[in-house]
């Protein structure tokens, strides 16, 4: 609910804890470099590998989408290596020492591209939207009951209960503000701005070359000038292992994310001298291979089938083969990269392929003709690299224990609209982010009440545990990190015996860069930040 000025409410002392009141000057931005004057100019090219289906994530949450939404949608916050919450179109914050208060000051003199103001009113809207409309965003902000609005600059969060994670989840790419003259009465998931972004960032949306490239030019009038300081950014899809891996050994591109580099590629690059490799800055995402299993489908819908599955499967084979040791093998859907939450103490389905058959043989489907017990289909989220290799490892791993699979392929957009809008799909391999607190990242997938037919990334399975319901709603609202982490031990636990999905591995995740290329990593969010201090050293 939105309210809008009914008064003076101005926070008390008493009433509030101040987490952080910081006034944003330029130099209070983190991982800053000092040593040089940036320099004003140039266009840089990027590769995010994966074309994604929207440019701003207010209503979705496509991988690759989080590289490009920041640099036109801002958020109220942004953070350092370390979570520490820095100011972007937020200010000042506090928080109430129960935790149900959440008290923002806004940035004044802020524009969105349209020249419109930015006020509290859009960013109102726009938590509003994302509590109603995002795929993590249900959860996220499941205990805010009002948000009001208390001046053009000012607006205060209400909660029911604490949320712990709160103030961690204001980063521009998870929660965009979006202007509410431009949404406000329109279906969200539908706008056409979510194709052709307005917001208040520092590089303007010009086109969008399906199938090649988006063009982003700089905003003359960003609050914070001089920045921007590059000219344009071009950002690409090149999928093609070998191409992408082409563009940034000739300077083509000067920056590559690293989800589509073949690991066989790696010594050759790190040994060049012009080219840099960053591993900082995702924390924020720590994303996750995992395999889903659509429970509408009769066989995945038997417990034995799935924990048969499991025990068919070498996740070592996939680290040392496919990734190259570039991954770590997991035992449930907590990445080693989230280690507040992380638990290894969890039931586990070693490599056994007799067990797998025992299992088969037990739930009712032995082998028949041709030693063919049934048929299951399996889509990876990206027609190549790891994902195509891991998918096809995955269906002769089955092959061998009487289950015919077969791997189809398809662009990422047809993925997502196969797997959470067809749902015709029976094993979908994707990658998932946990990002920075299970709650946000991790809720989403195994909640009842997040099974959206047409959202993506929520609950594919259509996994339903009055259990696994419990915990996760419990650990949202846990103010003690002790009794947090027990929850979520026991959440773990929970569903890797259920085994809605098969968790497989948490790649090690890079960015590829030109050392001609200053500061595109200065936080938690790595290249996902807005990108505003950016720019290309002579």
């Amino acid at each position: 609910m939105i309210t809008h000025p009914r008064g003076v409410l101005a926070p008390t002392r008493r009433a509030f804890l101040l987490s952080t009141a910081v006034i944003a000057l330029a130099s209070t931005l983190p991982g800053i470099s000092f040593g040089a004057e940036p320099k004003q100019g140039g266009t840089l090219t990027v590769n995010i590998g994966t074309e994604p289906p929207v440019l701003v994530l207010i209503a979705h949450t496509a991988g690759a989408a989080v590289y490009v939404s920041s640099k036109t949608n801002e958020g109220l916050l942004t953070y350092d290596f370390d979570f520490t919450p820095k100011p972007l179109l937020a200010t000042e914050w506090k928080v109430a020492e129960d935790g149900l208060r959440y008290w923002f000051k806004l940035r004044e003199g802020v524009k969105f591209h349209d020249g419109t103001d930015f006020t509290a009113e859009d960013v109102a809207f726009s938590i509003q939207t994302l509590k109603e409309n995002h795929p993590r965003g249900r959860a996220t902000f499941a205990q805010v009951s009002s948000i009001n609005v208390l001046g053009a600059h000012e607006i205060e969060l209400l909660l029911d209960k604490p949320s712990p994670y709160l103030l961690t989840a204001l980063a521009s790419s998870e929660s965009p503000i979006v202007p509410k003259h431009l949404y406000e009465g329109t279906k969200i998931a539908e706008n056409p701005h979510n194709v052709a972004p307005i917001g208040t960032g520092p590089f303007v949306f010009k086109e969008w070359v399906r199938g090649s490239y988006v063009l982003y030019e700089r905003n003359p009038n960003y609050w914070d000038a001089p920045k921007p300081y590059l000219d344009k950014l071009v950002v690409r899809f090149i999928g093609d292992p070998a191409a992408a891996v082409a563009s940034i050994e000739t300077g083509e591109v000067l920056l590559s994310v690293g989800i589509n580099i073949p690991y066989t590629d790696f010594d050759r690059l790190e040994a060049n001298p012009a080219l840099g490799f960053e591993t900082r800055g995702f924390t924020y995402t720590n994303s996750i291979t995992r395999a889903e299993f659509n429970f509408e489908n009769k066989y995945l819908a038997n417990a034995k089938v799935r924990q048969a599955i499991a025990y068919a499967i070498d996740r070592n084979f996939i680290v040392n083969t496919i990734y190259l040791g570039h991954a770590k093998a997991l035992n449930g859907p907590v990445s080693p990269g989230l280690a507040a939450f992380f638990s290894d103490d969890l039931p586990k389905y070693e490599f056994d392929p007799a067990k797998a058959e025992a299992l088969l043989d037990e739930a009712g489907f032995p082998r028949g003709d041709g030693g063919v017990r049934f048929e299951l289909n399996i889509d990876p989220t990206q027609p190549t690299g790891a994902y195509k290799q891991s998918a096809e490892y995955i269906a002769q791993a089955l092959n061998k224990v009487g289950i015919k699979t077969t791997v189809r392929t398809q662009d990422f957009a047809t993925f997502v609209k196969r797997v959470y809008t067809d749902r015709d799909f029976d094993i979908a391999l994707e990658g998932m982010s946990n990002l920075f607190d299970p709650t946000v990242g991790i809720q989403r997938l195994y909640w009842s009440k997040n099974f959206k037919p047409g959202v993506p990334f929520s609950n594919g399975a259509h996994y339903e545990s009055a259990e696994t319901d419990r915990l996760l709603e419990a650990a949202a609202v846990e103010p003690d990190p002790k009794k947090r982490f027990a929850l979520f031990v026991d959440f773990q636990k929970q569903v890797v015996t259920d085994l809605p999905a098969l968790d497989l591995v948490a790649p090690d995740s890079f960015v590829i860069f030109d050392k001609r290329v200053v500061n595109h990593t200065l936080g938690a969010e790595g290249f996902g930040y807005n990108g505003a201090d950016i720019y290309l050293a002579s």
